[in-house]
């Protein structure tokens, strides 16, 4: 049983942690899984609370066609992207990550050291690769100016994908993605952070495509991880 709670860096919680001993099949509440957690010097690590401002303007030519409405109601109808940072090799690398609302499953990402707009097209190439080149879906994302570049937005008409914009300055707008990016870096990163650029490649792709896909349990799935519940979804709708 000790053998799971070694598994993790971090313990993101007693939460997730009696979700996952549940699926491997382990019957225990959460007060045991307290006592476990104690004994192998495990530490739930939550973010502290954040005050944002209120924001209310929107983009005139690209308005907010999302407007919160994060329950999509099958894979490849809305996805969201945003951008963070990542310290690697003694500076500062940029993260892009595309996001299907429908199971919250991450379906492309790229890292580099600009923030610029081929950053997100990678990341947007990904995703529309992966996920065998859907059309007449929503793209949703912040006002960011690679978001709103022309190269982006050419990308994303030859795709046949509508866009949508967040507010500005409102991340309320883009929860779900604020939500991947606060999961890598509470649960996932290390404290000292990444010596080479290769080694952040190779462990983000790690979090962001195996463990945040496909084993960490999510609320928003019931404590099914993404890839987890598509999976299911596909099997109740008939999709192979």
């Amino acid at each position: 049983m000790s053998e799971l709670f070694s598994q993790s860096r971090s313990a993101a919680g007693s939460r997730s942690i009696l979700s996952l001993m549940r699926e491997d099949g382990e019957q225990l509440g959460r007060f045991k899984v307290r006592s476990l957690m104690r004994e192998l010097d495990l530490v739930s690590k939550q973010p502290g609370s954040h005050a944002y401002k209120r924001a209310t303007v929107e983009r005139l030519d690209i308005p907010n066609i999302l407007n919160r409405e994060f329950d999509a109601p099958a894979p490849n109808q809305v996805w969201c992207g945003d951008i963070t940072y990542i310290w690697a090799q003694g500076k500062w690398h940029y993260l892009a990550v595309v996001l299907d609302l429908c199971t919250r499953r991450v379906v492309g990402w790229a890292l580099s050291e600009k923030p610029d707009a081929d950053l997100v097209i990678k990341a947007l190439d990904m995703a529309y690769e992966q996920r065998g080149r859907p059309q007449g879906l929503l793209f949703h994302s912040d006002q960011g100016s690679q978001y709103a570049s022309r190269l982006f937005r050419q990308r994303l008409w030859r795709y046949r994908m509508r866009q949508s914009m967040s507010r500005r300055g409102n991340c309320w707008d883009n929860a779900p993605m604020e939500r991947v990016f606060r999961s890598l870096k509470t649960e996932w990163i290390p404290t000292t952070d990444y010596r080479t650029a290769q080694e952040a490649q190779r462990d983000i792709s790690q979090f962001l495509m195996h463990r945040y896909n496909w084993i960490r349990p999510h609320q928003f799935n019931g404590g099914l991880a993404p890839a987890r519940a598509e999976e299911k979804l596909n099997v109740v709708s008939g999709i192979s």
